[in-house]
């Protein structure tokens, strides 16, 4: 049985899919359709994003300003610190941000409607992530915010990595203030 959470952001949830285990393995049921729409999530799928990475990769804090892809985040090995932040132009939580650890064992996924930015940093050795997404990656749309915008304020556990890897992108992406986008 799936269970839906709500967080301090509308629409934002943490989802906890049905795992069943026995000496065989590991089942993991991660989405179905219905049983989202039933709990107020109406995504459809349209690509999966696996991403492989070692402890203190950061990655983020990203979005595409046209075509918002809604993402289904969930860790297969591993574990990372995820955060989704509200970019939706009007709401009541915008420039605000959820964030929370998801790991292959604590079988939690992370539901970002569209309209937010999304980043996450490994905290263990390695990890292997995976993302459903809602539209197609369009690279003339992608941008982001940098991580550490003091703006937002993300409480980032950096102290539980020995250093911060980041992309080239990552490292000039602007504050949210100097951003100019319509989600």
């Amino acid at each position: 049985m799936f269970k839906f959470e709500s967080t301090n952001i509308e629409d934002v949830k943490l989802i906890t899919p049905p795992k069943f285990e026995d000496d065989r393995g590991t089942l993991r049921k991660v989405f179905e359709k219905q049983i989202f729409l039933d709990n107020g999530i109406n995504m459809s799928a349209h690509e999966e994003i696996e991403t492989t990475s070692t402890k203190g990769v950061l990655r983020g804090l990203h979005f595409q300003t046209k075509q918002s892809q809604a993402k289904l985040v969930r860790v297969a090995y591993g574990e990372i610190f995820d955060v989704a932040v509200d970019l939706r132009k009007g709401s009541q939580t915008f420039g605000k941000y959820f964030s929370t650890t998801l790991s292959a064992d604590n079988n939690k996924m992370l539901y970002i409607p569209e309209g937010f930015a999304h980043g996450c940093l490994t905290l263990s050795e390695k990890s292997v992530f995976y993302y459903l997404c809602s539209q197609p990656y369009f690279p003339q749309y992608d941008s982001g915010v940098i991580w550490n915008d003091p703006n937002i304020g993300v409480d980032w556990p950096v102290h539980l990595v020995d250093d911060i890897i980041l992309s080239e992108k990552d490292c000039n992406l602007p504050q949210l203030s100097e951003q100019q986008f319509e989600l």
